[in-house]
C-alpha cells in the first residue's frame, strides 16, 4: 500500500474513532499502516500536525454549510453553520477535543474572508460578525465536548441529581425540562439566544451622546 497523506489519514480517523485522542499515538497508528514511525514524519512533521490535518479533513468531509444560500439572512446561515459544524464534530468520536485549540490553516483563509464578507454583506459590520462567528464556535465546540465527554453512568447519575432535585420545586421543573428536550433541542436554545442578542445589539438605537462638561471656572 503507497502511503500518502490521504491514506494516513483515513487511518487516523479510524483509529481515533476505535481508540480516541487519550490513547491516539503515532506509534499505533504506524504499527496500524505497518510501517516504521519515522515515516510519518515525511508527510506530517509531528503529531501536532496530523492532529491539525485531522481536523481539516473532518471538516472538509461533514461541515458542509460554510458559506450562505442565497437569499439568506445572516440569522439562518449562522444558525445553518453551527448545527452543520456540530454535526462535523460529533461525526466522530472526541471530535470537538480534537478540534479545541486549533487555528485556521493559512490556506483556509480565503474560505474565511469569503465567509465574514457574507455576514457583512446581510448587514452586520466586520469586527461584529467575527465576535458573533467566535462566540457561536466556541460555543458548538463547547456542547459537543460535553456530549462527547458523557462518561458510562451518566443517565445512573442523572437519576440521582434529580431524586435530590426533586424537593426544589424550580431545580425538579428546570430539570425535567432540561432532560426531555436533549442536547439537539438545548443546542438550538443557546443559538437562538446569542443570535437575538446579536440582532437586538444590531437593530438597538444609538445611544444619544452625553453632554460634555464644562470646564469653565464659575
Amino acid at each position: 500500500m503507497k502511503l500518502d497523506n490521504e491514506v494516513i489519514l483515513e487511518a487516523a480517523l479510524a483509529l481515533l474513532d476505535e481508540v480516541g485522542m487519550d490513547k491516539l499515538s503515532t506509534r499505533l497508528l504506524a504499527e496500524r499502516l505497518g510501517v516504521q514511525q519515522p515515516a510519518l514524519y515525511w508527510h506530517f512533521k509531528n503529531k501536532r500536525a496530523l492532529l491539525d490535518a485531522m481536523n481539516r479533513e473532518i471538516l472538509r468531509r461533514a461541515h458542509d454549510r460554510r458559506l450562505p444560500l442565497e437569499g439568506e439572512t445572516w440569522e439562518t446561515f449562522l444558525r445553518e453553520n453551527a448545527r452543520s459544524f456540530r454535526r462535523a464534530l460529533l461525526a466522530r468520536r472526541d471530535g470537538a477535543r480534537l478540534h479545541a485549540g486549533s487555528e485556521p490553516d493559512p490556506g483556509d483563509l480565503d474560505m474565511v474572508e469569503a465567509q465574514l464578507a457574507a455576514v457583512v454583506r446581510l448587514g452586520m459590520p466586520a469586527t461584529q460578525a467575527m465576535a458573533l462567528l467566535i462566540a457561536l464556535g466556541r460555543y458548538t465546540v463547547g456542547c459537543v465536548m460535553e456530549e462527547q465527554a458523557a462518561p458510562p453512568d451518566a443517565a445512573e447519575r442523572q437519576q440521582t441529581l434529580d431524586a435530590a432535585a426533586a424537593s426544589r420545586p424550580l431545580l425538579a421543573e428546570a430539570f425535567a425540562s432540561y432532560r426531555k428536550a436533549g442536547p439537539d433541542a438545548m443546542f438550538e436554545v443557546g443559538v437562538d439566544l446569542m443570535l437575538e442578542g446579536a440582532k437586538a445589539r444590531l437593530t438597538a438605537p444609538a445611544e444619544p451622546p452625553k453632554p460634555r462638561k464644562s470646564t469653565t471656572r464659575r
